[in-house]
């Protein structure tokens, strides 16, 4: 059993939106939590049904479109359907970093190192300098909050690039990992449309509602 998160969230996205209610029916119902992972590869980061990333994208939007983004910025490749469906919903320009295996190659880019523990691999996130241009106000926007890295990451590179983040968007949080404290103790809002509070013998148990996976 992965322990539930105890911390109470401040949300801005309508659990009942259509969007959050699409999503959570589809982790119900093929959804596949494998120790303290959550699967959605059927549905949302390898296979991808666009009505539903479409309603996922205007959930998203909504719960930013007052903080007047120029651009989003997103990490390939899991990161870009629903960077571009928010990206439609706000018509506003979509900015994927790019993901290289670690190393010295010198690039005209915005560069962090990201250690993903799920994966067991190291790699480098980076962004062209020219597509990334100063004072821009960026939503950052991402399929999964779990450990935080890639978010902080590509949150630091906007930094760099004298830009403003505006805030960050997930499509799945897993509430339990503690992320959310870290980015925004940064003062970076941070949204996510479904939240999972914890995976508990296979289960994956919602924030919202109450509603648990079948």
């Amino acid at each position: 059993m992965v322990p539930a998160a105890t911390a109470t969230l401040r949300r801005v996205i309508d659990p009942a939106s259509p969007g959050a209610t699409l999503l959570r029916t589809a982790i119900a119902e093929r959804g596949r939590v494998e120790g303290p992972l959550l699967k959605v590869d059927e549905f949302l980061n390898h296979r991808v049904e666009p009505p539903l990333m479409a309603a996922i994208g205007q959930t998203i939007a909504s719960a930013f479109a007052a903080t007047s983004p120029d651009l989003i910025l997103t990490a390939e490749a899991s990161g870009i359907p629903p960077a571009l469906a928010t990206g439609a919903a706000l018509e506003i320009p979509v900015v994927y970093a790019k993901k290289y295996p670690r190393g010295d190659e010198i690039r005209p880019s915005f560069v962090r190192e990201v250690a993903s523990p799920t994966k067991g691999v190291e790699y480098r996130v980076e962004v062209a300098r020219r597509v990334l241009p100063a004072a821009a106000r960026v939503l950052v926007v991402d399929d999964f909050l779990s450990g935080g890295r890639t978010a902080q990451a590509l949150g630091d590179i906007v930094v760099e690039a004298n830009a403003e983040v505006v805030g960050l968007g997930f499509v799945i949080e897993k509430a339990f990992m503690g992320a959310r404290a870290q980015l925004e103790a940064r003062g970076w809002p941070v949204e996510s449309v479904v939240v999972i509070s914890a995976l508990d013998g296979g289960v994956a148990v919602f924030a919202d509602q109450g509603l648990h996976q079948t």
